[in-house]
């Protein structure tokens, strides 16, 4: 789930909530502009940072099943954390290649990787959320049905997989290019547990800060609440983008 990806798939991918991450790699691949729909933010060459997105709606709108307080912690704190960590990796990157002096390169990889994968989740995680309630429907929900069975086995293993995940992480929806498949994936710490490569088009963020004031630990819960308000017209936007790729041969 690194480098596979293209500036330009990554822009595609991102969606509503789109970030801009200039020239840096992180867990689904780099990109450098918003989509179309998204705000738009601006890059910084390859040492230039990213700012945080706002919100594709209002802080309470994805009452009650995300709660304003949650929500607004979740987006102002927490993102925002992801933001100025990778921001940081980024400058110390930027300053080791200017002094030639990589004695901290494990540390600021590991940095880089981790708030850069935060960030891009995130902004996805925003967009995979919709006040607006829908079903999946068209070729999408065909997709669905062809690699999982049915949307009812679908959704049973997406909560079951999301529900399992050790600690914090997150539950993964995404298109897998090589044979055409749409798989769930657990993502553990933003980095374990994935497949190089996949595009990712619906996203539930299980770290307990997503849901810990309104759900405490009832994390089932929460993600059953989570695909009542899945945003499947963007997860079907992000699935026609890339749904004609193909992984490298």
């Amino acid at each position: 789930m690194n480098d596979l990806w293209t500036r330009r798939d990554v822009m595609k991918g991102l969606g509503a909530a789109a970030v801009t991450v200039a020239g840096v790699s992180s867990l689904w691949g780099t990109a450098n502009a918003a989509s179309e729909g998204g705000s738009k933010m601006q890059g910084a060459g390859l040492s230039g940072g990213c700012r945080l997105p706002p919100l594709p709606y209002a802080y309470d709108a994805l009452e009650p099943h995300v709660d304003k307080e949650t929500l607004t912690i979740h987006h102002d704190k927490h993102h925002a954390g992801y933001v100025k960590g990778f921001n940081s990796a980024l400058k110390a990157l930027a300053e080791a290649r200017a002094a030639g002096d990589y004695a901290m390169i494990k540390h600021w990889s590991r940095e880089l990787a981790f708030h850069g994968s935060g960030h891009v989740l995130h902004s996805l995680y925003w967009g995979s959320m919709t006040p607006k309630q829908a079903e999946p429907e068209g070729e999408f929900l065909k997709a669905l049905e062809r690699s999982f069975g049915s949307l009812k086995a679908f959704r049973e293993q997406f909560a079951a997989a999301t529900g399992a995940v050790e600690g914090s992480g997150w539950g993964v929806l995404a298109h897998e290019p090589y044979m055409g498949h749409l798989v769930i994936l657990q993502a553990e710490k933003h980095q374990d547990l994935g497949i190089w490569g996949v595009h990712p088009l619906l996203v539930c963020d299980v770290w307990e800060h997503a849901y810990y004031l309104r759900y405490r630990n009832r994390r089932g819960d929460y993600i059953q609440n989570f695909l009542k308000i899945a945003n499947w017209v963007e997860a079907a936007r992000r699935y026609d983008q890339v749904k004609g790729l193909v992984g490298y041969r």
